[in-house]
């Protein structure tokens, strides 16, 4: 099963890892002011669910792919967890992230790291729980990222995927196309300075498998017990399952 692979520049003969990487990396310094107030700040309580929905078998080790600026991670440690480790193929984000995580004391908690989703540097089962948030979109290869994640998951731990959904209910459907496609991307563009960042945006959920269709990938990649819940009338989705 092969989904489609949108670039921020198609326009460009880089690969989309690079681009991605490019991308972020120019945008770190603005990426939580960006992310908290184009989602008017409801990502906050989107990322208190994925958390929750993890946190009934007790996970001790953590993985957060495709961390970013570490807000996820340092959402984990409400479970009370003996270490996350977060990684991103972006080092202005990490850089982000880890001074974030020094200023509020838990950088003997949480370990951030540069890596490739699509080549984990972790042995075989090594995590109790698997996060990623709104980074799936991202890989430049979906199903094998997400074979990967499955490779250092252990047998009965569990993977929570929040990414972007298509609403398809209206009005809900029209309000959040008419932000999301023109809205967005203008005022990303602006307080961003960077040209692609704020349409790939759209282009990338748009053309991104979500619903059933990606618990098709879940279940290629080895996963069981795949669902999915859809948050906030479907702009985002919740989407675990069970190695």
């Amino acid at each position: 099963m092969q989904s489609k692979i949108i670039k921020p520049d198609n326009q460009s003969h880089e690969g989309k890892k690079v681009q991605v990487e490019q991308m972020f990396d120019s945008i770190a310094s603005r990426y939580d002011f960006l992310n908290h107030s184009l989602s008017l700040g409801i990502d906050k309580r989107w990322r208190k669910q994925t958390i929750a929905s993890i946190g009934k078998k007790n996970p001790k080790r953590i993985l957060d792919v495709a961390t970013g600026t570490a807000d996820l991670a340092i959402a984990c440690l409400r479970l009370k967890p003996d270490s996350v480790i977060g990684i991103d193929i972006s080092q202005n984000m990490l850089n982000v992230g880890v001074k974030k995580i020094n200023d509020l004391g838990f950088s003997d908690k949480i370990k951030l790291m540069k890596g490739d989703s699509e080549s984990l540097p972790f042995e075989d089962n090594t995590f109790d729980a698997i996060t990623v948030a709104f980074g799936v979109r991202n890989f430049e290869h979906l199903d094998k990222g997400l074979k990967e994640i499955a490779r250092v998951l252990k047998p009965g731990g569990e993977l929570a995927v929040l990414e972007f959904s298509k609403p398809r209910s209206f009005p809900f459907k029209q309000l959040y196309n008419l932000y999301f496609i023109n809205i967005l991307p203008f005022f990303g563009k602006w307080i961003s300075k960077n040209e692609n960042a704020y349409a790939y945006l759209p282009e990338s959920v748009k053309h991104f498998p979500d619903g059933e269709d990606f618990l098709k990938h879940l279940r290629l990649a080895g996963f069981a017990d795949s669902k999915q819940q859809t948050l906030t009338f479907g702009i985002c989705s919740l989407y675990n399952a069970i190695k």
